[in-house]
């Protein structure tokens, strides 16, 4: 009989609170030569929840995202913004 072990490892992410119903999902990436897992957000969500809860226009909440998300590093864990349909800087 052979006895099988399985190793799990502990994922770690973080997230951004009051944004969850932005989060696209996970995604493996490559951070310092070694595959992690971060959260994907949509960051057009981001900016449609800022505008509708904090009452920011477009041009307000795209400059509170880039300023205050986008250019912060949480360490390796950092999750990555996606601007799926964003032609701002076209």
């Amino acid at each position: 009989m052979k006895n099988v072990f399985r190793h799990t490892k502990e994922i770690t992410m973080i997230k951004y609170d009051g944004y969850d119903e932005a989060i696209i999902g996970p995604a493996f990436i490559w951070r310092d030569q070694t595959q992690i897992q971060v959260l994907v957000y949509d960051a057009e969500e981001i900016r449609n929840i800022l505008i509708k809860r904090d009452g920011m226009d477009a041009d307000e909440a795209r400059e509170f995202i880039e300023f205050n998300i986008e250019s912060g590093y949480l360490g390796e864990y950092t999750p990555v913004l996606v601007w799926k349909n964003d032609l701002y800087d076209v």
